[in-house]
């Protein structure tokens, strides 16, 4: 079993940044693809970035790319998502999630081929 905890949302200005973590326990997420979705009001979840078990390959979504990064720390079992250069558009609960899946681009994008997800967190962007 593996548990997964967002943190590090909080209401922020345009063009602030955060950095949100999920730390992952139970076990190490060594062999799990981690993603990181968001779910603006209202609307579907959808992809933001996600990075491969060995940190090797990383996908980010297009509305995002150059203003997001994700990286992991095997050592601290943990995970982490940069979001710079925020807008109004990016307000959102964040969820991070663990799939053993193949990394590829349709399966990484899919909420369903994920098998554990963080509870999530708020990202509120607002002058």
């Amino acid at each position: 079993q593996v548990q997964l905890v967002d943190s590090g949302g909080g209401l922020v200005q345009p063009g602030g940044s955060l950095r949100l973590s999920c730390a992952v326990s139970g076990r190490s997420f060594s062999g799990y693809g981690m993603g990181w979705f968001r779910q603006p009001p209202g609307k579907e979840r959808e992809l933001v970035a996600g990075i491969s078990a060995t940190g090797a390959i990383i996908y980010y979504a297009d509305s995002v790319k150059g203003r997001f990064t994700t990286s992991g720390d095997n050592a601290k079992n943990t995970v982490f998502l940069q979001v710079t250069s925020l807008k109004p558009e990016d307000t959102a609960v964040y969820y991070c999630a663990a799939s053993r899946s193949a990394w590829v681009k349709s399966v990484v994008t899919d909420p369903t081929k994920y098998t554990y997800w963080g509870q999530g967190t708020q990202v509120t962007v607002s002058s």
